[in-house]
């Protein structure tokens, strides 16, 4: 069966609509998957860092840091088990991604918030109850299967609810809640470090609930996607109603008549991840494999891992190193709130651009410093410490207004709806596009437009 998809040269047509209570309402509870997202991120730096937390779990970690002296500063927290401690979130994430776009494109969106909701709760339930480490690192699995679901779903959720207007504004908003997870993190565990017994640590890695039952309890209430809607239906009639209650207007017969057309190819194709591999879409297939493997090789889990480790590395006390990763979070907070307000207005490529100059930069210099003035053993001078934390927050401010928030909001943004979940699962863009117009500007980029090759003018299906 050949698929060709209707080519226009016109301009993309702007749909009709405002920004609603109900859309806004509906984005920040979804959003709240970026807390518990960041959260999980940031808690575990600080708990990592935290003695009596490392006596617990990870003893020879604990006496390498007061015993021996000896031992490299680069191999104080050389073990196994603590790093699968760390990764297992990510591990996890990534085989329950995909998982997950199975269930967003038969089930719709909000069921996979659901999940992950769910999966977060019952992660933090256990991480905060651990009485060994195996209960601790399943723990981070659940967690690590929410962030799977969540991150999945989530930032398509808003992309397909927010205007187009304002589709930067709104996703960004997401990476801005991972910046307020974060610095949450920071701040409590700066606070539980000090709570007498040393038990501390089991509120910073429970308190994850919070939000958790937030998203849980607000996905009941959620609203399918329109987009999701008629993808799993032919109720046109129940589609509109939606569509008229997103936008806060009674005229949506443009956005419904390409909703419908999106449709109508999205039911031709039977599997999504065989057919995203097709020559007509190499560009998205490029994109969702790149933007996400560059968001994450900028080196920014270093940061939101391990930020109390390096600064405790370098020679900072227990408590100072847990301050400092609160003022990397306040940074990052600021800078993301800045990108969601500039982003539709400058676009997605030059705060790309910009971004990736100033981390460069500012890894550049933390790494000479290092290299020059970290010896094996002790630390390094005062001056130089602050010099470190001042350069870190500027490679954090860069991410937080580039690669961080345009991580999740260009790969959500650039699909057809026939390949939506799972190239969202895989996981440059233009601005002010209706999502279901995207396909257009891959057929008009100066390159692209060479690798999609041609294809037919109208929806034409015969046997092959």
């Amino acid at each position: 069966m050949a698929v060709g998809v209707a080519v226009s040269n016109e301009p993309a047509v702007l749909y009709n609509g405002r920004i609603t209570v109900f859309v806004a309402v509906s984005c920040m509870v979804a959003a709240t998957g970026g807390i518990i997202f960041g959260y999980d991120i940031g808690i575990s730096g600080g708990v990592t860092s935290m003695e009596p937390f490392l006596k617990k779990f990870f003893r020879d970690v604990y006496d390498k840091m007061n015993e021996d002296t000896k031992i490299s500063n680069y191999c104080k927290y050389d073990n196994q088990l603590l790093t699968l401690f760390t990764s297992s979130l990510y591990i996890s994430g990534l085989v329950a991604s995909f998982f997950a776009s199975s269930v967003t494109r038969a089930f719709g969106r909000k069921p996979s918030i659901l999940v992950g909701g769910a999966s977060f709760l019952a992660g933090s339930a256990l991480g905060g109850a651990a009485s060994n480490v195996y209960m601790l690192i399943f723990g981070r699995i659940l967690l690590g299967v929410g962030v799977g679901f969540a991150n999945q779903s989530v930032p398509l959720y808003i992309s397909e609810m927010a205007p187009p207007r304002h589709r930067g504004l709104f996703n960004n908003g997401f990476q801005f809640c991972v910046g307020i997870g974060v610095l949450s993190a920071n701040l409590i565990n700066y606070g539980t470090e000090k709570i007498e017994g040393g038990w501390g640590w089991r509120i910073s890695l429970a308190m994850a609930a919070v939000p958790a039952s937030i998203l849980t309890v607000g996905a009941l209430f959620l609203p399918e996607t329109a987009n999701s809607l008629i993808q799993r239906s032919d109720d046109h009639e129940k589609v509109e109603t939606m569509l008229r209650r997103i936008r806060g207007v009674n005229d949506v017969q443009a956005e419904l008549n390409d909703l419908v057309k999106a449709s109508s190819i999205s039911k031709t194709v039977d599997h999504p991840f065989r057919n995203i591999i097709q020559r007509e879409y190499r560009p998205q297939l490029v994109m969702s494999i790149a933007i996400p493997f560059f968001q994450q090789v900028t080196g920014i889990n270093v940061i939101s891992f391990y930020a109390p480790v390096l600064f405790r590395t370098i020679g900072l006390g227990e408590s100072a190193s847990l301050l400092s990763a609160v003022v990397t979070g306040v940074v990052g907070t600021i800078s993301t709130f800045i990108s969601m307000l500039v982003v539709d207005k400058l676009g997605r490529r030059k705060l790309f651009m910009i971004g990736g100059f100033q981390m460069l930069a500012s890894q550049a210099m933390v790494g000479g410093i290092m290299a020059s003035k970290l010896g094996d053993h002790g630390g390094i001078s005062q001056a130089y410490g602050y010099l470190v934390l001042v350069l870190i927050c500027i490679y954090v401010a860069g991410f937080a207004w580039s690669w961080g928030p345009l991580g999740w909001l260009v790969p959500s943004e650039i699909y057809p709806l026939e390949i939506r979940s799972a190239g969202q699962s895989i996981t440059v863009a233009t601005k002010n596009v209706p999502i279901e117009q995207m396909n257009k500007i891959w057929r008009e980029h100066w390159f692209w437009k060479n690798v999609m090759g041609e294809m037919d003018v109208h929806i034409d299906k015969t046997e092959a």
